[in-house]
C-alpha cells in the first residue's frame, strides 16, 4: 500500500500529492455580456463556495467586442478568448474540452439563471446523467413574442420523445461528464446545443431530471432570432430520425396507408391513387424499419437503461 508520498533516497524531496479532481466545472459562454458576466461569475463563486463544492468557472468569450473578457477576469474566472463569434454551442464545447471535472455545469452569462440553484442540482447529478433547470410553464420573463414558438417546440419534442419535456432549451444544466462527452460530436455550434443534448439523452434512455428555478430578466439583448425557430424544428425531426426513426416513419406510413384505403372505398373505379397510397406506405415502413435497425446498432449499449425523467 502506498501513501501520499514516496521516499526515493536519502535527502530526496517528497513528491507533491496529486491535486484533487474538481467536483464541477461551470462553463459560461459569453458574447457581449459586459453588463452581467462579472455579476454571474461572482454569484457562482459565492453559491458553490458557501456549499463547499470544489469548482472552477470557465468563461468562454465568443468574439465579444466589448469588455466581456476584462469583466470575467475581474470576477476571477478562467477565460478562453476567441477572436471571432463562432456560436453558443462552439463556446460550450470549447469549455467542456478545456475542463477536467467529474461534473460539468453550463450557465448563461446574461443574469437570467440563478447560480444559487447549482448546489442542489449538483447533488441531484450524483444519481442522474443530466439535471435541467426548469423555468416552469409560464417563464414569465420570456418575451411574449417568443412564447408561442417555445411552446410549439416543446410540444413537438415531447410528442416525438414520448415523454414530457419540462424545458427543452434551458441554459442551466449539470451533466455527468461521461454522459455528455459521448454526444459532443453530434452537438451543433449554434443555439440548438441545449435542444440537441436534451433529445440525445432522452432518446438514448439516459436519466434526465428537472429542478425548478426562477428565471430572471436578462441584462442586455437576446441573441436569438426568429429564424432560429425553424432550425430548432428541423433539428427535432432530424434527431428523432437518428435515434427513434419509427416515431416518424410509422405515423407517416399509416397516413399514406389509410389515405389509399379511403381512396379505394370512395372511388373504386380509379384504383391507381389507392395503389400508390398503399405502396407508398409499405415503402415508408420498410425505410423506417431499416433506419431503426441502423439506430439500434449505433446506439451504445450503456445508454440502454431505463430513463427516470421526473421533476423535483
Amino acid at each position: 500500500m502506498t501513501t501520499g508520498t514516496e521516499d526515493v533516497g536519502p535527502g530526496a524531496e517528497a513528491a507533491p500529492a496529486a491535486p484533487s479532481r474538481l467536483a464541477v466545472a461551470v462553463i459560461v459562454p459569453a458574447y457581449n455580456e459586459q453588463g452581467a458576466v462579472r455579476f454571474t461569475v461572482d454569484n457562482v463563486h459565492r453559491a458553490l463556495g458557501d456549499a463547499s463544492i470544489p469548482h472552477e468557472i470557465i468563461v468562454v468569450n465568443d468574439g465579444s467586442t466589448d469588455q466581456t473578457v476584462a469583466e470575467a477576469q475581474a470576477g476571477g474566472a478562467r477565460v478562453i478568448d476567441f477572436p471571432d463569434n463562432a456560436g453558443y454551442g462552439h463556446a460550450l464545447k470549447a469549455g467542456i474540452a478545456a475542463s477536467d471535472s467529474d461534473l460539468i455545469a453550463i450557465l448563461d452569462a446574461d443574469g437570467t439563471y440563478p447560480p444559487e440553484a447549482l448546489p442542489a442540482m449538483i447533488r441531484m447529478a450524483e444519481s442522474s446523467d443530466m439535471v435541467v433547470g426548469d423555468r416552469g410553464p409560464g417563464m414569465k420573463n420570456v418575451p411574449l413574442v417568443r412564447r408561442p414558438a417555445k411552446w410549439v417546440l416543446k410540444a413537438l419534442a415531447s410528442v416525438l420523445a414520448r415523454r414530457r419535456i419540462n424545458d427543452v432549451n434551458s441554459g442551466l444544466r449539470v451533466f455527468r461528464r461521461p454522459a455528455l462527452e459521448r454526444f459532443v460530436p453530434l452537438l451543433p455550434d449554434g443555439y440548438s446545443f441545449t435542444t440537441t443534448i436534451t433529445l440525445c439523452m432522452l432518446a438514448s434512455n439516459l436519466r434526465v431530471v428537472y429542478h425548478p428555478i426562477s428565471y430572471g430578466v436578462r441584462v442586455g439583448h437576446s441573441k436569438i432570432k426568429a429564424r432560429h425557430f425553424f432550425k430548432f424544428i428541423f433539428l427535432v425531426l432530424r434527431l428523432t430520425v437518428m435515434f427513434q426513426p419509427l416515431r416518424i416513419f410509422l405515423p407517416l406510413g399509416a397516413v399514406l396507408f389509410f389515405a389509399g384505403v379511403a381512396k379505394a372505398i370512395y372511388d373504386p373505379s380509379s384504383p391507381a391513387g389507392a395503389i400508390l397510397g398503399i405502396l407508398g406506405a409499405i415503402v415508408v415502413w420498410i425505410v423506417g424499419l431499416r433506419a431503426d435497425a441502423i439506430a439500434r446498432v449505433r446506439l451504445p449499449r450503456q445508454a440502454r437503461r431505463k430513463n427516470g425523467a421526473t421533476g423535483s
